[in-house]
């Protein structure tokens, strides 16, 4: 995607608007969707992520985000389909940043939300 494709994404992009749709959809999207946003939120902390990786990060959460998606998220089972493309995408155009580091922290806060009874709280830092 080009930077100018990834600005119409950055106004949703944020750590709350993140934080907020992770707690309303995670379950319906899944462990592996909420895995890669992970991953690509660590990723996009790291101070050693270019800037051309963060604007693909963005680009992608930020569609993550976006209420209005090519595949309705209200759809049973095809509703996360076109989100987890973008992310996969995204996953795949950064891998070089992902460390053994921040699989690490993504794997963890993932468990965390996804353990038995733990209602999705908790932070996404």
């Amino acid at each position: 995607m080009e930077n100018n494709k990834l600005a119409k994404y950055r106004p949703y992009y944020n750590k709350e608007a993140l934080g907020s749709k992770l707690l309303s959809s995670a379950r319906k999207a899944g462990k592996k969707v909420v895995y890669y946003v992970m991953l690509l939120y660590y990723v996009l902390q790291s101070t050693a992520t270019s800037m051309g990786d963060k604007a693909k990060i963005i680009g992608a959460l930020g569609y993550f985000i976006l209420p209005v998606d090519l595949v309705p998220d209200v759809m049973p089972v095809v509703g996360y389909t076109d989100d987890f493309a973008a992310l996969a995408w995204c996953i795949y155009s950064v891998a070089r940043n992902v460390t053994p580091e921040i699989k690490a922290k993504a794997t963890a806060q993932v468990e965390r939300w996804f353990s038995k009874g733990s209602g999705m709280r908790g932070s996404n830092s």
